[in-house]
């Protein structure tokens, strides 16, 4: 028997940005940065869901829709009967660069709904529910629970190991000012794979995984090449292996494709300052930010 709706008229979350794949992780590893979106959510009238926040006509469509799916799977998990919202998303994740905009937008909210409603839902409950809409669990997982997180779908659940990443390690950030579709970047990945470059891949995430658990992130060093997407995706980022390497002759361990772009990172340990003039230099027509791992991830606003 579904319960009534609270009687609060709104309630806010902060969601962090996360950076996915991380070279040969595909789809699997993701980081929570320090670069945050807001969603707050206000009871309203009737049983539409309304989103009030500055979106392109072209794209509102099929924003509201995306909102209205995360809505309605709060609904029906927590038992809740439904009832009209608005949304409002405010913050610095940019749409389509990479950078998780969609999980912060679906999981902001879920979060928002349920702080609304009084905390129904656990935040394993959330992971879940923001995995299916999602697809996969990669940029869902860091983005609940923070820090470094190992993911995938075991049967129709999803899984995720989480590790906190050190202060230490800095995310050197460059965004391109163009856009790239999930679903053009996905197409571009092959469907098979040579047991070489399967193996090249395997061999790397378990070493990248076994670093961050251990906290010798030293041992990065040279463990993020890639042979699964990002060599396909870069013929829509063609700077993107001239920016890395330039990255790691400044000094940065490694440097991956975020997503499916545009962002490229690369993390250092030490002068990220001359990371990022390394990078942009190769790229200057592109945003640049010098970001820490978020450690608390999904939070009240």
């Amino acid at each position: 028997m579904p319960v009534p709706p609270p009687t609060a008229a709104s309630a806010s979350v902060r969601v962090p940005g996360t950076t996915a794949n991380l070279g040969p992780g595909f789809d699997t590893l993701g980081i929570a940065l320090r670069l945050h979106n807001r969603a707050t959510v206000t009871r309203r009238p009737g049983r539409d869901v309304v989103l009030e926040s500055s979106v392109e006509e072209s794209a509102r469509a099929g924003a509201t829709r995306l909102l209205a799916e995360a809505a309605d799977r709060f609904f029906r998990q927590a038992r809740i009967r439904p009832f009209g919202i608005s949304i409002r998303l405010s913050g610095d994740v940019p749409i389509a660069r990479g950078l998780g905009s969609s999980v912060t937008a679906r999981l902001g909210c879920l979060g928002a709904l349920n702080r609304l409603c009084g905390d129904p839902l656990t935040r394993d409950q959330l992971f879940q529910a923001v995995s299916d809409l999602e697809g996969h669990p990669d940029n869902a997982a860091p983005a609940v629970y923070g820090g470094f997180t190992a993911s995938t779908m075991v049967g129709n659940q999803a899984r995720t190991v989480r590790f906190p990443v050190t202060p230490r390690a800095r995310f050197v950030t460059l965004i391109p000012r163009f856009e790239i579709s999930t679903p053009m970047a996905r197409q571009l990945v092959p469907q098979t794979f040579s047991k070489a470059d399967a193996v090249h891949n395997l061999t790397r995430v378990a070493l990248i995984t076994a670093a961050f658990a251990s906290g010798d992130l030293k041992a990065l060093r040279g463990c993020f090449d890639d042979r699964i997407h990002q060599p396909y995706r870069e013929t829509l980022i063609p700077a993107l292996s001239r920016v890395i390497q330039a990255g790691e002759r400044a000094g940065a361990l490694g440097g991956w494709l975020s997503g499916s772009g545009s962002t490229i990172i690369c993390l250092t340990l030490d002068k990220p300052e001359s990371v990022a003039r390394a990078m942009h230099a190769e790229l200057p027509d592109a945003d640049l930010h010098l970001l820490s791992a978020d450690a608390r991830g999904l939070t009240p606003a």
